[in-house]
Formats: structure tokens, C-alpha cells, sequence
């Protein structure tokens, strides 16, 4: 039990290394080393001897959890000497890298990440993330086609001289929303490079290590899949359950797969590795009971069972490197590697003791895996599965003893009854273990999960995804494209067969969970636990009446739970508070701000007591890449935001406009205003976008000066445009922009849009007030924010929405001036991140996501 507690304690301490926003130096560690000694040598002098044992073990877990607060920090440190040097920022370098990943290809570009082998100048991290445009882009509205001219083929190992455009990796920051600035920094991409020119290819160096080689094997395969796949509907998921590439995926049926609950089926999980290695451990076992060397079977020289053991964690490895080796993968491998272990050198490990050393094995090789959520939702599910597993046996040894007690042999049907129940209880545990970690990520319990696997389960685990592989394999083969369009046909039958009722099931509401507290999650965690703990089972006694002694005979029935029956019952009710929680509310008269990071664009959340207006909606990447749906739409549920009475599009540019399709899809408005003729722009984005109708809002119309209105005694007021034109374009869109003008009981708020310096003279001559924040116009251009508009404005505090690194250069270094001398604070989502501001009675209170909830990973910026 202590070495268990110690391991528990050592990931405590690696977390707690993670959450830091700045390492210690060598001598804060050196001074603090001491303290650990100080708590076993404490502990070894204390009396009596039961607090002595109880000190003893508190001072190893101390010393557990400083050892891997040590060692996170220490492996942190070196990753962050590899830093891209301020002189290399946002310029070209001319670097000779090698291709070390599995490259993604988009219709308007080609990404992967490479290993730097020279640079000039120096100060290049030796580990980048390369993005190749390609030529001819046409635009967000362009229809995916090859690129032209196209790319050359890039493979893992080659090594190309290129010039690239160098920056650190720097990504949008939002509360309760995916760091992605984390994940680049766990996966050792410290700089991020755009190619400039035409890049030259120098050689191939096909064995330059265990990534390059899996890295061609998956690329060989993948390649081999393709003419197979390419027009199919789920072709990209085929591929995923084969090579784990996961790219090309459409990002509705990530939507469908979350809803309901089966993500983990679609993507190389443990259950995947776990079946390939049975089936390999199974056949090397039968084939070993059968070779014999020197007349003699070589089951007499060692035992089946541990060569079937070896068997399996190889073809594990194997998987697990075609598989890409995330974070499932080495989780799953360092437990068969453990339970192999443990086969070789015939110890006897219970399944918490496995869990504990493939955790440590996994860390040690990957600190930075706790980070992911994956590595709770996958050691917790194991965990689950194991605790009800093992109950499940005991019940049935019970079973089947009162069934030998009473002489009667149980019955087929009898035994399909107990699977299935097992099975249902397995699901009915892992998915109420798995809800509060969940909630947390995606801030919704899925409801329908529970169905959804349980047919889903056996056809991907029994049929997708063995067939998927098998035609990996047969893909590989010359001369057997017969066969392998025949394991298509059947392959991509059952999984569009399947997704039918899938798909239905996730068009079902969601329950929302708000992000609330941490406690709310570790209650709803720790009510789980006991809820589903296994109890103990005792046998019936065949008595007590003709029915008791029949059920006993059956074996079927009988079985007696003891234990604390009603703390369990109880226990679900811990749920409730996660369920149920109230997000936080501004009162009456007061507002909430959240000015989101959406890089170069605009989108900000104005909340009230009981209502919620969106001021734009940032901006469209691609067919398929918006910010209303990868950052808006989440914050939304994050906020418990569950419709929006108020939506306003300022002007009709893209990096405004561009996610307003997403949000209507995804959330109901009550009123949309705009400066342009919103439901005519959608119906012709539609058509761009050859995809299904947008919902529309309930009612639209223009946004025009001296609308106003008033919710939960905050007032709504359009200063500008003083007139409405159904077409606008360029410089006119953004003279036409609406401004928004909010006055809550105790301050005011200033939303300005895209205008520029004649629309804000017009607003200054009308007789503009003063206002506490200010949504610096036009993201700071040097078009905006004159000097007498902000005189007029006299803001306390200034927000400027932009891109890090924009081409436009916002915000104008002029501009902020300008409002410095005004006295205004000035707050940059670029360097900030996500801004909140917050109106109450007490005062006006602004933060920013980066500040507020900074890593070490993050650095300092300016």
C-alpha cells in the first residue's frame, strides 16, 4: 500500500510542477531538498511506534512527491533552453531540417513537424513545426482540390534546405478552452517556421531513427490505403483505426463521435492494443505448444504462457509505433509490459500494482503525459474496469459454488444473461466514473453514451477495426486490389450501418455542466467511486423458503451485497452540485465583458443578469475552420451560455462575420443586428460552402443610431451607422460598422467595431461621452482611434482584439500611444490572451486569461 500512496504522490508532484508559472532555480530546489530528510528523520525519532510508522510512511509520500517535482522541473528546464533567439523572431532562417512526423496535408497547405540539423544564423530549437503554404491559395470559400502546382512528396527522413519565417509557437488563449501552446511544448516543438520560397530536397535518411522508421511505415501504409479510401465518406476514420492518422477526419463527425460518447472507439486506444496483443499472444502460445527443437517441444523448455507474454508485447510495440505512440498507446504498452514482467520473473501483481508501475513507466518517459487528458480518463477507466472485473469474478466463483452445491449444472442461457449483464455494468460504471473528467474538458455529460457503446463496442472492436487492419496489410500487397476493394465494401458498410443510429442519438440534447470550481468535479469524482465500488459477495444458503432454495440452485440469483448498501445510494447524490451548478451572473445592472482570443478578428460576450449578446463572431479560415465553432461556441457552454439574446455583426469582413454560421448552428438567437443584410449573406455563404441551411435568428435587423434597449437594468444603444446600405465593401464596410454603446448601473462599456477616423470625428461632433472600457476600434490600426476621439472617450481601460505576428501590423505603436497619454490601461489579446472585465457595485475589475492562469511554458511577454 505505501508503494502504491508513493506513486500517487510522485504524480502529485509532477502536476504540481506543471502548474507553475515560473521553474525554481538550482538553489530554491537545493534549499527545499532539505525538507523531505527532515520529515524521515523526524519520523524515525518519533514515539509511539504506531504514529512513528504512520510519520514514516507521510515522510516517504513527501519524499515521493519531491522527487517527481524534481524531476518534472528538472526536464522542464531543458526543454525550455531550447528557445527560438530574439534576433530569429518573425525572420527568415535558413535551415536544413529533417522530416520527423507523419506530414498533414491541407488544400492550402502542408504541415509537419522536423528535426533542425543546420541553421543559419543560429538560435533555431532543435525540434520545429514546419507549415508549407501552397501556391494559388484561393481564399476560405474555396473548394478543397489539389494544390497548384502540387506539393512534392514528403516522407519521414528526408531532409530538405529550406528558408523559413521563424516564431515561437504562440497560440490563442482562453479560459477554460484547449492549450495548444502546452501541447506543442509536451511534444518538444519550441519554434514554429512558414516556408518562404521553393525548398530543396538534399537526401534521405531512411534510418535515422525509431520516429523516421515508424514514421515511414505509417506514411507507406497510408499511402498504400489511399486509392482505396478516398472517396469514401469514413474513409479518414478507416484510416485512423488503422495507422492512427487521424488527419482528414470531417470535424462534424469529431461532434457526433463527442456527443456520444465514442470517441475513444475511433481512435487507436488501449482497447485496440490491447485485442491485437491477445490475438497475437493466443496464436504465438498455440504455435509454441506445437514447434520442437531437437525432439524435444519447446513448451518443455519454456513455458507457453510467457512466450505468448513476449508475443504480445511485441506486436503491442509495433502497433503502438504504426500507431503514432501517443499517450493511450505507451499506457497500454507499460501495462503489457508489466503484466509481461511480471510473466517472465513469475511474480503475482494485482491490478492497482500494475496501474501504479505503468504509470511511473509512463512518465519517466513523458513528464509531460499528465498534462493530457487522456492519461486520467484512460488510467481511471482501466481502474474501473478492473475493480468491476474482479467483483464480477467473485460473484461468479460464488456462484458457481452454491451452483456445485446444488448439484445442478448452470445453463447456457444462464451464462449469455451473466455476460450481458457484465457488460452492462462495465459500461454503466466506467461511464459514470469517466462523467466529472468529462464535464470538465467538454462541459456536457453525455446522455446517450451508455447506448451508443453498447452496440458500438462490438462492431468497431469485433469487426471495423480487425477489418481496417487487414486491409492495411492487403493495401500492401501488389496484385490483391480485388481483395482489398471487397474488405472495403464490408468494412465501410458496418461502419456507415452503425453511424446511422449514431448520428440520430447525437442530434439528442447533451446535459450542460457549466465550469464551476474544482471541488464541484473531485465531489462529483469521489461520489462516483463509492457509488460504484464493488462490495463484497457471500454465497446464498439454499433455505429460507422453496423460492430462496430454488434461486440458489440456479446459481443465478442468491448472491448477498454487504456492506454500507445506503452510503452508495447516497453517494450519487455528490453528482449533483457538478450537474446542477449555477454559473456565476453579474447582478442587476451590472455586466460581464469577455473580449475571447480569436487571433486576427473580433468577438465579445457582454453578459447581464439573465441575458447574453455576442458582438461579432471572429473570423473564417476555411471551409471547415471557424472561430465561432473552435472558440466562441466552447466558451459559451463554458459560461452556461445556452442561448443568445442578442447577436451583432458589426460589418461584414470575415474576421467578423466569418463564425457566425457556426454560432447559429450551434446555440438559438433571439435577434441578430447588423450593418449589412445578414440573412441574404448567410444563404450566399451557403451556397459558397455547397452545405446545409443555417438556422436563422428569430428576428434581423439593421443595427442603426439611437436604437436602444434595456436588459436586467443595462442599457443597449446603437451610436453608428447613421444609415443602413444592404452592400458595402472594403473601406466602406468598416465606416458603416455598428457601435455599440452598453451602460450598466455603475459603468459603460464601448464597443466600436472596424470604424475609422471620420466615423469617430462624426461621433465626437454628436456629443460622445465618456466611457470606462473601450473595444479599441479597427484592432488598433493606425486608421482608427484618433486623437480626439480618444480625448472624448477618456477610457480607464482599452482593449485591442489581434493576431500575434498579423500582416497588417495592428496595433499601430502610434495608436497606443495615443491612448496612453489619455491615461487609458491598455490590455492586447495578442499578448494577454482572452480579457474579462467585470461591473460591479464594488468597482471595475479587468483580467486576462495568460496573467491570471500563466505557465512556465507560456514565458514572459510584453
Amino acid at each position: 500500500m505505501l508503494g502504491r500512496a508513493m506513486v500517487a504522490a510522485g504524480l502529485g508532484g509532477v502536476l504540481g510542477a506543471h502548474r507553475l508559472a515560473d521553474l525554481p532555480d538550482s538553489g530554491t530546489l537545493a534549499l527545499a531538498s532539505a525538507l523531505p530528510g527532515l520529515a524521515i528523520w523526524t519520523a524515525r525519532r518519533a514515539r509511539p511506534a504506531r504514529i512513528a510508522g504512520l510519520l514514516r510512511g507521510l515522510a516517504w509520500c513527501l519524499l515521493a512527491a519531491w522527487a517527481g517535482f524534481v524531476f518534472a522541473v528538472s526536464c522542464a528546464q531543458v526543454r525550455l533552453d531550447q528557445t527560438l533567439a530574439d534576433g530569429n523572431v518573425d525572420r527568415v532562417s535558413r535551415v536544413a531540417v529533417r522530416v520527423d512526423s507523419l506530414p498533414r496535408q491541407r488544400p492550402d497547405r502542408l504541415e509537419f513537424e522536423a528535426v533542425v540539423l543546420e541553421a543559419r544564423p543560429g538560435g533555431v530549437p532543435a525540434r520545429i513545426r514546419v507549415r508549407w503554404p501552397a501556391g494559388g491559395w484561393r481564399g476560405p470559400y474555396a473548394p478543397e482540390r489539389p494544390p497548384d502546382p502540387p506539393f512534392p512528396e514528403v516522407r519521414p527522413g528526408q531532409v530538405w534546405r529550406m528558408a523559413l519565417v521563424l516564431r515561437p509557437v504562440r497560440a490563442t488563449q482562453n479560459l477554460h478552452a484547449f492549450d495548444y501552446e502546452a501541447h506543442a511544448f509536451a511534444s518538444g516543438i519550441r519554434a514554429q517556421g512558414t516556408v518562404r520560397g521553393v525548398p530543396e530536397w538534399l537526401r534521405d535518411e531512411d534510418w535515422a531513427g525509431l520516429s523516421v522508421i515508424a514514421g515511414r511505415a505509417r506514411h507507406a501504409v497510408r499511402q498504400a490505403m489511399e486509392p482505396h479510401l478516398r472517396d469514401l465518406r469514413y474513409g479518414a476514420v478507416l484510416r485512423a483505426l488503422a495507422i492512427g492518422d487521424q488527419d482528414g477526419v470531417d470535424a462534424a463527425d469529431w461532434t457526433v463521435f463527442n456527443r456520444t460518447g465514442i470517441t475513444h472507439l475511433v481512435s487507436i486506444s488501449g482497447s485496440h492494443i490491447t485485442m491485437l496483443a491477445g490475438a497475437g499472444a493466443l496464436a504465438a502460445s498455440a504455435l509454441w505448444r506445437r514447434l520442437r527443437w531437437r525432439g524435444r517441444c519447446l513448451a518443455e523448455r519454456w513455458p507457453a504462457r510467457r512466450a505468448g507474454a513476449l508475443a504480445a508485447l511485441l506486436v503491442a510495440w509495433l502497433y503502438c509505433l504504426l500507431a503514432g505512440w501517443g499517450v493511450p498507446a505507451r499506457r497500454t504498452f507499460m501495462m503489457l509490459a508489466v503484466v509481461a514482467g511480471s510473466q517472465a520473473l513469475q511474480l503475482r501483481l494485482s491490478g492497482s500494482r500494475v496501474l501504479a508501475l505503468a504509470a511511473v513507466a509512463v512518465v519517466l518517459t513523458d513528464p509531460w503525459s499528465v498534462l493530457a487528458g487522456g492519461f486520467w480518463l484512460s488510467f481511471l477507466a482501466v481502474a474501473v474496469l478492473l475493480a468491476v472485473g474482479a467483483n464480477a469474478q467473485e460473484r461468479s466463483g460464488v456462484s458457481e459454488s452454491a451452483s456445485d452445491h446444488a448439484a445442478m449444472p448452470v445453463r447456457r442461457r444462464d451464462r449469455w444473461a451473466r455476460g450481458l449483464a457484465l457488460a452492462a455494468r462495465l459500461q454503466w460504471a466506467v461511464t459514470w466514473a469517466l462523467a466529472p473528467l468529462l464535464a470538465w474538458v467538454f462541459h456536457e455529460v453525455s446522455l446517450v453514451s451508455p447506448l451508443a457503446n453498447a452496440y458500438a463496442i462490438p462492431v468497431i472492436e469485433l469487426l471495423v477495426t480487425p477489418l481496417s487492419l487487414l486491409l492495411a496489410a492487403v493495401s500492401l500487397v501488389p496484385g490483391l486490389d480485388p481483395v482489398a476493394a471487397g474488405l472495403v465494401r464490408l468494412v465501410h458498410g458496418a461502419l456507415a450501418l452503425m453511424m446511422q443510429p449514431t448520428e440520430w442519438l447525437a442530434a439528442l440534447p447533451a446535459w450542460p455542466v457549466p465550469a464551476g470550481p474544482a471541488w464541484v468535479y473531485g465531489l462529483a469524482l469521489a461520489g462516483a467511486a463509492v457509488a460504484l465500488w464493488p462490495g463484497r459477495s457471500t454465497p446464498c444458503r439454499p433455505g429460507g423458503g422453496d423460492g430462496a432454495a430454488q434461486a440458489c440452485r440456479r446459481g443465478t440469483v442468491g448472491l448477498r451485497m454487504s456492506g454500507p448498501r445506503a452510503w452508495r445510494v447516497w453517494a450519487w447524490l455528490a453528482l449533483l452540485p457538478m450537474l446542477l451548478w449555477p454559473p456565476a451572473r453579474p447582478g442587476e445592472g451590472e455586466w460581464d465583458l469577455h473580449a475571447l482570443d480569436v487571433g486576427q478578428g473580433s468577438a465579445l460576450l457582454v453578459r447581464t443578469a439573465r441575458h447574453a449578446l455576442l458582438f461579432d463572431a471572429g473570423a473564417r479560415h476555411a471551409r471547415d475552420a471557424d472561430q465561432g465553432a473552435r472558440t466562441i461556441v466552447p466558451a459559451l457552454k463554458a459560461l452556461g451560455v445556452r442561448r443568445l439574446d442578442a447577436l451583432v455583426v458589426s460589418h461584414a469582413d470575415l474576421d467578423h462575420a466569418g463564425g457566425v454560421r457556426s454560432v447559429l448552428a450551434a446555440v438559438p438567437v433571439a435577434q441578430a443586428f447588423a450593418s449589412f443584410d445578414l440573412e441574404a449573406w448567410l444563404r450566399a455563404e451557403t451556397r459558397k460552402l455547397d452545405a446545409a441551411a443555417t438556422p436563422l435568428p428569430l428576428a434581423a435587423v439593421p443595427c442603426r443610431f439611437g436604437d436602444r434597449w434595456r436588459m436586467d437594468g443595462v442599457e443597449f444603444e446603437f451610436l453608428w451607422p447613421l444609415d443602413v446600405r444592404t452592400r458595402r465593401r472594403g473601406t466602406e464596410a468598416n465606416a458603416g460598422s455598428c457601435v455599440l454603446r452598453v451602460r450598466g448601473a455603475h459603468h459603460s462599456l464601448l464597443l466600436t467595431g472596424d470604424i475609422e477616423i471620420r466615423a469617430e470625428a462624426a461621433l465626437v461632433e454628436r456629443g460622445l461621452t465618456p466611457a470606462d472600457v473601450v473595444v479599441a476600434a479597427h484592432h488598433g490600426s493606425r486608421t482608427s482611434s484618433s486623437a480626439a476621439f480618444a480625448g472624448a472617450v477618456a477610457a480607464r481601460h482599452v482593449i485591442v482584439q489581434s493576431g500575434a505576428w498579423n500582416r497588417h501590423g495592428h496595433p499601430d505603436a502610434a495608436v497606443m500611444e495615443r491612448w496612453r497619454k489619455v491615461g487609458s490601461a491598455l490590455w492586447r489579446t495578442d499578448l494577454q490572451g482572452g480579457v474579462n472585465a467585470r461591473s460591479r457595485a464594488a468597482g471595475l475589475s479587468l483580467y486576462s486569461v495568460l496573467e491570471s492562469s500563466r505557465r512556465y511554458w507560456h514565458g514572459r511577454r510584453p
